[in-house]
């Protein structure tokens, strides 16, 4: 058992033991392993009403300091990737163990070290004095996995019980290659579609008795990527197409298959709307399947829309705190993939700020020891200079 198992609820928090507390539980998507009961004693140590909110398989934590505004919020998660060929890890990937001044786990960096550090700052701000408002945790056990039941769920009844959140900070690995070197404030929207061909079986020698579905749907593939969906958006890069893959599985050299598929993912910009690119996709499936015996059909899944927190004194907060702590002139940027920051936006202003992120998802996920206790100093200032200027 670890320290930060055990500690009183009035000794200051350390960062690094909840990380390597927190590492210790297996959570590998859907599984909790007493992640969120963990998390849950160690805010209600420090004062938080907690809230367990379980959706399906998935166990959420909504808690909260305070009733007065503003309400300043962190969000992570505790789930983590599976671990791979856990033979090829140097290091147990559960056991956070700590070498040469680096804690080793699945969770290191994605995220449970971020969110250590932030349970670790609020303590340290506590021990000081009380903020002029409310701080709280959103807290999901699904955002490496189908995203449903986590952050998602939570924010929905959220929203419908008036619950205001006025800021977000969400611990995801946002720096580059330094702590400090950038915060994310927007993201690209990220929709998948299935396209299915159905065609009709037959002998390669006697094609006119079949339906060859596959040039169908070379010709629609070709249509889709050679579309330039847009330049570029203010803060943005330009939006892209990939196609993720095609399949027919047709082992005979002297049969025409009844059936190809194929999906492909857009990440887009603020340009596009979600719903818009469905249209499109069901457009480009119409046309491809006038004169072709056959049926030609998609299924697209929005995965999060396009969002841009715009800049202005919350995002100058962030800025100034990371600048303050790490002396680092932070990167204003909307790179990268998707996180649940794409749910939180409906709720309020968000911006995501954590470690470096070079080894999350990899064999021997890793941290150094003195990042994580530089990035709860970061997270005391933000805490400090938001409800200085915002409070």
């Amino acid at each position: 058992m670890s320290t930060a198992d055990t500690l009183a609820p009035t000794a200051a928090l350390d960062a690094l033991e909840l990380a390597q507390a927190l590492i210790r539980r297996p959570s590998v998507t859907p599984a909790d392993e007493g992640a969120m009961d963990l998390l849950q004693r160690h805010l209600e140590a420090l004062g938080f009403t907690c809230r367990r909110m379980r959706f399906g398989d998935i166990e959420n934590l909504y808690a909260r300091r305070g009733t007065a505004r503003p309400n300043l919020c962190f969000a992570g998660h505790t789930d983590v990737v599976p671990v791979g060929d856990a033979g090829a890890w140097t290091q147990d990937p559960f056991a956070g163990e700590v070498k040469d001044g680096v804690l080793f786990g699945r969770g290191a960096v994605d995220m449970k070290s971020a969110i250590a550090a932030f349970t670790a700052a609020v303590a340290a701000v506590l021990a000081r004095g009380e903020p002029a408002g409310s701080l709280s945790f959103l807290i999901t056990g699904d955002e490496e996995g189908p995203a449903l039941d986590g952050t998602k769920k939570v924010v929905e009844a959220l929203l419908a019980e008036g619950e205001v959140i006025d800021h977000c900070i969400v611990g995801e690995p946002s720096s580059a290659v330094a702590l400090g070197d950038m915060v994310k404030i927007g993201r690209r929207g990220s929709i998948n579609a299935w396209f299915t061909v159905e065609g009709r079986q037959g002998h390669v020698a006697y094609p006119q008795r079949a339906a060859n579905p596959i040039p169908v749907l070379v010709r629609l593939m070709g249509r889709l990527q050679d579309r330039v969906l847009d330049e570029g958006y203010p803060e943005f890069q330009p939006s892209n197409l990939e196609v993720t893959t095609f399949d027919v599985g047709n082992p005979g050299t002297n049969v025409i298959p009844s059936k190809a598929t194929a999906r492909v993912n857009i990440r887009f910009n603020p340009g596009h709307r979600g719903a818009d690119l469905a249209a499109w996709f069901e457009d480009e499936c119409r046309l491809a399947n006038e004169g072709f015996d056959g049926t030609v059909e998609v299924r697209s899944m929005i995965s999060g829309e396009a969002f841009l927190t715009e800049q202005g004194p919350f995002t100058a907060v962030v800025a100034d705190a990371v600048r303050d702590t790490t002396g680092r002139e932070p990167d204003l940027s909307t790179t990268g993939g998707t996180s649940d920051a794409r749910f939180i936006r409906s709720l309020c202003p968000v911006v995501e700020f954590g470690l470096v992120g070079t080894t999350m998802h990899m064999v021997d996920e890793r941290a150094p020891v003195a990042e994580i206790y530089g990035l709860q100093k970061v997270y005391e200032r933000i805490i400090s200079l938001y409800f200085e200027r915002i409070g």
